[in-house]
C-alpha cells in the first residue's frame, strides 16, 4: 500500500509534480495558496485538500515542500499551525532550492521529533514537471532517501543521491549559478555584439550546434529569437534569490566568489529595474536597454 503523500507548493513547477503523483496511485492532499486553479486541477484527478499545514501533516506519512525557499519552509515547518505541531512521525522533502545552513539545522531540530527531512531539489523546467522527467539532486539519510525514492520517481527521469543532509540544495545552488552565470554571459554578449552590428541570427548561427550549445542555451534563446516568454518560466527575483543564497553559503565556507558576485549583480540590477517577475531570458533585454544596444530579438 502506497504512503500518502501531502504536497505543498503548487506553482509552474509543483502542479505538474503533483499530477504525477496522483496519476500514479500515490494517496495525495494538497495545500493551496494563490493558485486556487492548481489545487481544483488536482481535486478533480482525485487529490484531497487541507486547510493549514497541520492538517496536512495530521493527512500525511510523506510531506513535499516546493516554495520559494528558505523562510517559506521553515514558516511551514514551524509556525503555530505547522507540520511539527501535529505531533507525529513525517518525512519531509524539500523540493525547493534553500539554503543549506538552514537545511541542516532543520533537520536536526526536526530528528528529536521524529521528523525525517532530506532536501531534493530539482533541475529541467515545468515542462519536465508536467511530463515527469526532472533532474531531483536528494541528500539525506539513506534510509529516509530509499523511503523517498518510489514517490520521487514519479515526476524524476533522473536521480542523483548528493550524501548527507543539505548537500542536495548545495548542489542546487551551484548548478543554478551556473545556469545563471550562463544568462549573465548570453545577454552581454549579445549586447555587445549587437552594438557591433552583428544580429541575434548571425550570433545563434554560430553558438547553434557547436560545442557551446546545450539545452539552457535553447530555452533562452527560444525567448530572444521567437520572444516567447514561456520558453523558461523562472523569475530574475527567483534567480537573485538562489544567486544570494550562494553568496551567502560562500561567505559562510570562507571562500572568495568573485564571479557569483558579478553574475549576482546583473541581477540584481534588473530586479531593481522593475523586472522581478519577468523570466531569466529577458535580462538579456535589460542589459540591452542599460547600454543603449539596439532590440536583441529575432
Amino acid at each position: 500500500m502506497k504512503e500518502r503523500i501531502g504536497f505543498v507548493g503548487l506553482g509552474a513547477m509543483g502542479h505538474g509534480m503533483a499530477k504525477n503523483i496522483v496519476e500514479k496511485g500515490w494517496p495525495l492532499t494538497v495545500l493551496a495558496h494563490r493558485r486556487r486553479e492548481a489545487a481544483e486541477d488536482l481535486k478533480q484527478r482525485g487529490a484531497s485538500e487541507a486547510s493549514s499545514p497541520r492538517a496536512l501533516a495530521e493527512a500525511s506519512d510523506i510531506v513535499v515542500l516546493c516554495v520559494t525557499g528558505s523562510p517559506q519552509v521553515e514558516a511551514l515547518i514551524q509556525g503555530g499551525d505547522g507540520f511539527a505541531a501535529a505531533g507525529k512521525p513525517l518525512l519531509i522533502v524539500d523540493c525547493s532550492t534553500s539554503d543549506p545552513a538552514s537545511t541542516t539545522r532543520l533537520a536536526a531540530e526536526l530528528a528529536a521529533r521524529r521528523i525525517a527531512l532530506i532536501d531534493a531539489p530539482l533541475s529541467r523546467t515545468p515542462t519536465d514537471a508536467w511530463a515527469g522527467t526532472l533532474d531531483v539532486m536528494v541528500g539525506g539519510d539513506p534510509g529516509a532517501v530509499a523511503r523517498a525514492r518510489p514517490l520521487l520517481e514519479t515526476f524524476a527521469g533522473r536521480i542523483v543521491e548528493t550524501g548527507p543532509v543539505g548537500t542536495g540544495h548545495t548542489m542546487k545552488l551551484l548548478n543554478n549559478f551556473i545556469s545563471m552565470g550562463y544568462a549573465a554571459l548570453y545577454s552581454e554578449a549579445l549586447m555587445i555584439g549587437a552594438k557591433a552590428g552583428l544580429s541575434t541570427k548571425v550570433f545563434d548561427s554560430v553558438i547553434r550546434d557547436g560545442r557551446m550549445d546545450c539545452p539552457f542555451y535553447r530555452t533562452f534563446f527560444k525567448y530572444v529569437l521567437e520572444r516567447d516568454r514561456e520558453a523558461h518560466r523562472f523569475t530574475l527575483a527567483n534567480a537573485l534569490k538562489d544567486v544570494t543564497y550562494l553568496a551567502s553559503f560562500a561567505q559562510a565556507l570562507g571562500v572568495a566568489n568573485p564571479v557569483g558576485a558579478t553574475v549576482r549583480n546583473s541581477f540584481a540590477q534588473a530586479v531593481a529595474s522593475g523586472g522581478g517577475q519577468d523570466y531569466v531570458p529577458m535580462l538579456s533585454d535589460y542589459v540591452a536597454r542599460w547600454n543603449e544596444a539596439p532590440t536583441v530579438g529575432g
